[in-house]
């Protein structure tokens, strides 16, 4: 692993590290402060891709994945005011949603380089991200995959509510999965300005 990637390994341990962290902590009902870092990933995978390729991407994602399993076996040891913070279905449900999202990002992403500037990361991001909110809510809270850790309680995911507080009833989680994934999306649109102009200042010659 060269030098040349430390940039960005170091923004996404520290966009998993701070994402941990911030998920303990409210943003009104749906959501939580992590959901406004944890899609900078995305961007910092993005970034990496297109000035290095796609296999310094992946080597950027594998040194996340091998962070937020850090910080996941920390949270099991820290007991809060229900438990451990961070229980099996969540621990998997995180790792295995980022692994499988971010490298689909890269796959995604490497196939639409060719095309327009913003086709590939937004195109690649809106992919990865939906492929993020789905693996990671249905196996840390849907009552189908209860069978993975029996002995934690997540019937208050399953209780049945109106979605976002004015929709269709549906399980708490999936309203939790629908906000997570909103703004992921407004986030992905507003990551193209900052990735364009990284990529510019990365990619100028050197006088």
């Amino acid at each position: 692993m060269t030098r040349t990637y430390l940039p960005g390994i170091l923004a996404m341990a520290a966009i998993v590290v701070a994402s941990n962290i911030l998920v303990q902590f409210l943003f009104g009902n749906w959501l939580t402060w992590g959901a406004f870092t944890y899609p900078l990933a995305f961007l910092v995978n993005d970034v990496m891709n297109r000035v290095y390729g796609p296999q310094a991407a992946r080597k950027v994602v594998w040194v996340g994945f091998a962070v937020g399993v850090g910080c996941s076996l920390i949270g099991t040891q820290i007991m809060g005011e229900f438990g451990p913070l961070v229980t099996l279905r969540i621990a998997l449900g995180s790792g295995i949603a980022f692994l499988t999202a971010q490298m689909l990002n890269v796959f995604v992403f490497d196939r639409l380089r060719e095309g327009r500037w913003w086709r590939a990361p937004l195109g690649s991001t809106l992919i990865g991200s939906a492929v993020d909110t789905a693996l990671f809510f249905s196996i840390a809270f849907s009552a189908t995959l209860s069978f993975i850790e029996p002995a934690n309680d997540v019937s208050w995911a399953g209780e049945i509510l109106p979605m976002l507080g004015f929709g269709p009833e549906v399980p708490l989680w999936v309203s939790l999965a629908v906000a997570d994934w909103g703004v992921k999306l407004a986030l992905a649109l507003l990551a193209l300005v900052p990735f364009r102009l990284i990529v510019a200042k990365m990619t100028q010659p050197i006088a």
